[in-house]
């Protein structure tokens, strides 16, 4: 399955790297991140990484395989 991630803000590249099974695009006033999530406890702890470091997410959506 691959999901896309939009967060609040910019996310800056030292921080886009704690995520590394995901790509960061920088966007204007988000950073999406997108890329293949295994299983649902995958998701979930992607979500939790999110949350963790403060990372807002405004949007999360299935993609198209």
């Amino acid at each position: 399955m691959r999901y896309e991630f939009r967060v609040t803000g910019s996310v800056s590249l030292l921080l886009a790297e704690t995520f590394p099974d995901l790509v960061a695009e920088p966007l204007p006033r988000q950073t999406r991140f997108f890329g293949t999530v295994t299983d649902e406890a995958h998701l979930y702890g992607i979500l939790a990484r999110f949350q963790d470091l403060g990372l807002r997410v405004e949007e999360m959506r299935r993609l198209p395989e």
